[in-house]
């Protein structure tokens, strides 16, 4: 069951060799455009101070 071709720190249990692998998975997808029309519309609502929806 143990994969030899693994990099793993040596004492590592299955569980964290488990994170580590799901981690790298994630890590290496490709991830949506960050900053787009929606955050920059939020920030200048909050900059105007239009957070407050009841003082409008």
């Amino acid at each position: 069951m143990s994969n030899s071709q693994d990099d793993g720190p040596p004492g590592e249990t299955p569980i964290q060799r488990a994170l580590r692998l799901k981690q790298a998975a994630l890590a290496a997808k490709p991830k949506p455009p960050r900053g787009g029309r929606f955050q920059r519309e939020q920030a200048n609502r909050i900059a105007a101070g239009s957070s407050k929806p009841w003082n409008s």
